[in-house]
């Protein structure tokens, strides 16, 4: 039996799981969860309302509203599927009427963490473990906070890539006033992100940072990969090839579009680029070619692998970033990374390891990063429940009157030891 957790994103190095997220506004999401505890008579049918996948048999789906973490699954039987977190003892999920395929778990935890689970039928995983995100406060929508403008879905034809057409959306958050010039953040996979109620809350959060004045006022330019005229995915070429090819895109094709609408600052202090996966290493390719053009690089399960190494075309691979930053000379940039033990492992290469050395690297020349490392997979759990204290972290001291800063190792990452590797699910001899 194969079960489907909905929702899911694909992604180019392996398969990387958005958060599964009830389709109703966040305030019908904490009216389900109250329906939930009194045991509604009418519990199938509002679970099915809000998530109706569910209609299909092995499918589940997730929520987390504050401390309280809803878990559903259609499973056909009779017999009670279990929930296992983080790899604990199974509890079992609880029927929503005696004769429903409906199950479900409501479950009271802590936030700010990340946490892994599997539902379970008959003693079997019937799906790859998922990841759910504990939001901290910053990830709600709050009273009197204003909410920025999202445009219309815009469609490019690039010259650059030679007739690929890429979708692209532009977010003013904010504060942004369209006559005066304004910071700029450039997120790959930017389809995952349009979305204010699930994933990242991308919005969400960047609109609390602001009214807390954590960040400025800013663009969000959101691309996403595109497609040769023959429907030939570019995502690979475009994020992991380790050139300044995707930042000229970005600045000759993409760039003077956006600024049609609004004036956007041309110094790289004032510019922030970021994505997960290859998104990720792609955002930092930009930042090492071009830190005079984005000097503040945001970094989820960076693919910092060999996707892209082409050594017959005489094409460095992104596996190699871990030695080029010890020995090329030192970029002003500003870098916040996260991973998770689990992330992949495949012929390209290892993810935890090849993050864990390029952290190591930035020590070791003492640039200006972080490296948050968690437990969860390959999808965007740590960066959602990190994304308000990264974006803070990112933008932190910034000045609309300066146009430089030379980005220095906070002195209480100099006074840290390097990243030190231990085995813990197998002998190591």
């Amino acid at each position: 039996m194969k079960l489907t957790c909905f929702a899911t994103a694909l992604f180019a190095a392996g398969a990387m799981y958005a958060q599964p997220t009830l389709e109703k506004a966040q305030p019908a999401l904490e009216e389900t969860i109250q329906s939930v505890r009194a045991r509604s008579a009418q519990l199938k049918d509002i679970l099915l309302r809000q998530m109706p996948a569910l209609r299909n048999a092995n499918v589940s789906g997730s929520a987390v509203w504050g401390q309280d973490f809803l878990f559903a699954v259609n499973v056909p039987g009779g017999k009670a599927p279990t929930l296992v977190l983080n790899d604990g003892v199974g509890v079992p999920m609880l029927r929503t009427d005696e004769t429903s395929d409906i199950w479900y778990r409501l479950e009271k935890m802590r936030t700010g963490v990340t946490y892994g689970y599997q539902i379970m039928a008959d003693g079997k995983a019937l799906a790859p473990r998922a990841d759910l995100v504990g939001y901290n406060p910053d990830s709600y929508a709050k009273a009197g906070v204003a909410q920025g403008k999202l445009s219309e879905k815009f469609v490019l034809t690039s010259k650059i890539y030679e007739g690929m057409k890429a979708d692209y959306w532009v977010y003013a958050s904010p504060g942004v006033d369209a006559s005066t010039p304004a910071p700029l953040m450039v997120w790959q996979d930017g389809q995952g992100l349009i979305n204010r109620n699930q994933g990242m809350r991308l919005f969400t959060v960047t609109e609390n940072l602001i009214a807390q004045k954590l960040m400025p006022p800013t663009v969000y330019v959101l691309i996403a990969p595109g497609f040769t005229p023959d429907n030939k995915a570019m995502r690979a070429i475009e994020y992991d090839t380790v050139t300044n090819k995707y930042t000229n895109f970005l600045m000759k094709e993409v760039l003077p579009e956006v600024e049609r609408m609004y004036k956007l600052r041309g110094d790289g202090y004032s510019r922030a680029i970021g994505g997960s996966s290859s998104g990720a290493i792609c955002a930092f390719t930009s930042g090492w070619f071009h830190p005079e053009l984005f000097s503040r690089i945001h970094s989820g399960v960076g693919s910092f692998t060999s996707i892209q190494w082409r050594p017959e075309e005489k094409l460095d691979g992104g596996n190699l970033y871990p030695f080029k930053v010890r020995k090329e000379p030192k970029r002003n940039i500003r870098v916040w990374m996260s991973d998770g033990a689990d992330d992949l492992e495949n012929n390209h290469g290892s993810w935890p390891l090849q993050n864990i050395q390029l952290a190591n690297s930035l020590k070791m020349r003492d640039y200006d990063f972080h490296f948050r490392f968690g437990t969860a997979a390959h999808n965007g759990s740590q960066a959602s429940l990190d994304l308000p204290e990264s974006l803070a972290w990112l933008w932190r001291g910034y000045d609309p009157a300066k146009t430089e800063e030379i980005y220095r190792m906070d002195p209480a990452e100099k006074e840290k030891p390097y990243y030190r590797v231990k085995i813990s699910n197998r002998e190591a001899w």
